[in-house]
Order: C-alpha cells, then sequence, then structure tokens
C-alpha cells in the first residue's frame, strides 16, 4: 500500500520550502491531523523549539514565504520537525546540510546523533568528514553504482576497493 509506505518514511531535502502562515501551519503539512501537542513533541525532538519559544508569538509567529524570516537551520529543524511529526520509521536527509553554515551543520548531526536511537537515518552526502562524524554504515556511490557498503569504521579505515579509498582520500571527486 503506497499510503502506507509514505507514512513509514519521510524526506529532509537540501533545500525545504516552508510557506507563508504560522509556524504550526507548516508543521501541519507533515500531518494536517496531529495535535499541537505531537507538534511540540516533534519540535522538541528536532531541537526547533529552542527558537521558536524565542519568538513573540512562539508557535502562532508568522513565517514568510519560503522562510525568508528565519535562518537556514531553523528553516532545516522545522523542516525536520515537519518530517517527524509524521512518526516515520525511515527518516531520509539528502543533503541536508549542505547549504548550512558549520553552527548550523553541527546542530543538525547533533540532532541525527540523537534521533538515531528511534529513527533509520539514510543520510545523503557528499561530505565525508560528515558521513564519518555521524554513521554507523556508510555506502559509497560512485555513477549510480554500489562500489561498497560497510561499516563506516571499515570503509574509512580499510577501504576494499580503491575508487572509495581514491575518494575518502580525496584524490579524486
Amino acid at each position: 500500500d503506497i499510503e502506507a509506505l509514505r507514512n513509514q518514511v519521510a524526506v529532509v531535502l537540501q533545500k525545504n520550502i516552508l510557506f507563508s502562515g504560522s509556524i504550526m501551519d507548516n508543521l501541519r503539512w507533515g500531518d494536517e491531523n496531529a495535535t499541537e501537542e505531537e507538534m511540540k513533541q516533534a519540535c522538541e525532538l528536532a531541537q526547533a523549539d529552542e527558537f521558536i519559544m524565542q519568538f513573540p508569538d512562539q508557535y502562532a509567529s508568522h513565517i514568510e514565504q519560503g522562510g525568508a524570516n528565519v535562518s537556514g537551520g531553523q528553516k532545516q529543524r522545522l523542516c525536520i520537525a515537519r518530517a517527524l511529526a509524521v512518526k516515520p520509521e525511515v527518516l531520509l536527509m539528502d543533503e541536508a546540510t549542505s547549504a548550512l553554515d558549520p553552527i548550523s551543520t553541527g546542530k543538525i548531526e547533533e540532532l541525527c546523533l540523537k534521533l538515531k536511537n528511534d529513527y533509520t537515518i539514510v543520510m545523503v552526502t557528499h561530505n565525508m568528514q560528515q558521513a564519518l562524524r555521524i554513521s554507523d554504515e556508510t555506502a559509497f556511490f560512485l555513477l549510480g553504482e554500489m562500489v561498497e557498503c560497510n561499516s563506516t569504521d571499515a570503509i574509512f579505515s580499510n577501504p576494499q576497493d580503491k575508487r572509495t579509498e581514491e575518494y575518502i582520500t580525496g584524490r579524486f571527486g
């Protein structure tokens, strides 16, 4: 059943969209039937509540079209909260930190380390150091082909394929 599959996987993209409306309106795009308490819990998990509570109107605060009035890191954490509101089994993050500054990237990485105890997180990244910092398993793909998949420690300390070694050591890519 495609609907059941949709509810098991939530996606956070490199460039997510926030809409004009309140923070709560934006969060409800993840699950329109979620209660206010469920939305707040998702924001706590995504570490978005720390900045939401600083806004004068908190969850009723207005978000401009595209999230123009929040930072990139705040926007990402709101989008992660929106994804978590679905209560997925798998959180797919596709280059979710590539457009963020180092501080915001660090917050998202800390969040992933916390969430991986309760969710399966698949993170697509070109940042090999990020993969080394936060992943348990790493797969290296080249031109659509999976070259190697192993524990992150094994991939980085003893890659089995020369192409993997060349990529992680910066000799190409």
